[in-house]
């Protein structure tokens, strides 16, 4: 039980840490193609990673010592399971507790989700169900008769025909029993209406500032490594490896600087492009109203620490004003609104009027 516990947490983790990865396209894409973007369909995607990998860990973890393996064999025929089932009824005691039994419905079960997200999230029938849920079972089934791809010297598990059989089948499964969804809900086709303006919100002020801050830290973050990278196997210089100060100083520049160039030549940060939103009507020329919208948001507010250590607690308490002013402005416009005296719109707006017949 702690085994299946832990491959849970696993699989949790993973899915999660790839979420967060993929959260800021992921809103980009539903703005743009849904309008928006629903508390409902952000966790059913979230589920299906961690089913992804679910999927993963509990068909190849945990990995045992190569020493301690015992290699095994394929099993090619079909009626196999059907042998399995007739032991599981002709035994003693209840057939819905024996091994057998319990192996072929968690093989179904454990495809059935893929069926019902192929279904839902990309719209695809029980013909697609059926190649990707083979397609998938087939995967996994080489994978563990070439010993995760000669990780290790032969199979230690077994290579089934009818685990492919009852994985196939629970998809398929999973395709049917997904057709109650409404057809209106499936998919991530574009609405009609996508284009079309929506109401400003602080929420969706807050999901901007989000993809700003994971967006920025995913800058800081990759170029960080790629600067310590260089350091330790180009330059050779450990102590700066070690100390971390220069690639934390040249990921601070590159990621500060981006956002700037960002802002300064299209107004907007990354979260205002993800989320659909625009800072617009300052009395201040265009340019400085630009900076001090950049200023007052992740970007210059990550830049502080460049100018001292005294800096470092500003920009901490910058971050608590931030979100403080999210819930006490107007439309949540926060410090880059109070700084830059914009209002927030929606970007949609402008392409609106532009399209919209004269009258």
């Amino acid at each position: 039980m702690g085994d299946q516990l832990l491959l849970a947490f696993i699989a949790i983790a993973i899915g999660v840490g790839f979420g967060i990865l993929l959260f800021v396209p992921f809103v980009a894409v539903s703005y743009r193609r849904r309008g928006g973007l629903s508390l409902g369909r952000t966790l059913l995607w979230l589920a299906a990673l961690v089913y992804f990998w679910a999927i993963w860990t509990y068909t190849l973890l945990p990995l045992p010592d190569p020493d301690s393996i015992r290699c095994v064999g394929m099993i090619t025929d079909p009626m196999e399971v059907v042998r399995d089932l007739q032991k599981a009824f002709a035994g003693p005691g209840s057939p819905l507790r024996h091994p057998a039994f319990l192996q072929l419905a968690f093989n179904i079960l454990l495809f059935v989700p893929l069926g019902a997200f192929l279904r839902i999230l990309a719209a695809r029938g029980i013909l697609t169900a059926l190649v990707v849920g083979f397609g998938t079972s087939l995967f996994i089934e080489l994978t563990q008769l070439t010993g995760v791809w000669g990780l290790y010297p032969c199979a230690y598990r077994f290579f089934d025909v009818g685990d492919m059989m009852t994985n196939t089948t629970g998809a398929v499964l999973g395709s049917v029993l997904a057709l109650v969804v409404p057809r209106s809900l499936r998919g991530m086709q574009e609405k009609a209406d996508a284009a079309l303006p929506r109401p400003v919100t602080r929420g969706r002020r807050a999901i901007a500032m989000l993809c700003d801050a994971l967006a920025y830290g995913f800058v800081i973050s990759g170029v960080g490594v790629g600067v310590q990278v260089w350091l330790q196997y180009v330059v050779g210089d450990r102590e700066a490896v070690l100390d971390g100060a220069l690639s934390g100083l040249i990921a601070t520049v590159v990621a500060s600087g981006a956002w700037l160039l960002l802002v300064l030549v299209t107004g907007r940060s990354v979260g205002d492009h993800a989320v659909q939103l625009r800072y617009a009507g300052s009395p201040l020329p265009a340019p400085f109203a630009r900076l001090l919208r950049w200023a007052g948001g992740i970007g210059g507010i990550g830049a502080l620490p460049l100018l001292g250590s005294f800096f470092d607690g500003i920009s901490s308490l910058l971050v608590v004003v931030a979100v403080v002013l999210l819930f006490t402005t107007r439309l949540g416009r926060g410090l880059p609104g109070l700084l830059s005296g914009q209002q927030l719109t929606d970007a949609r707006e402008t392409a609106a009027t532009r399209q919209a017949p004269a009258r």
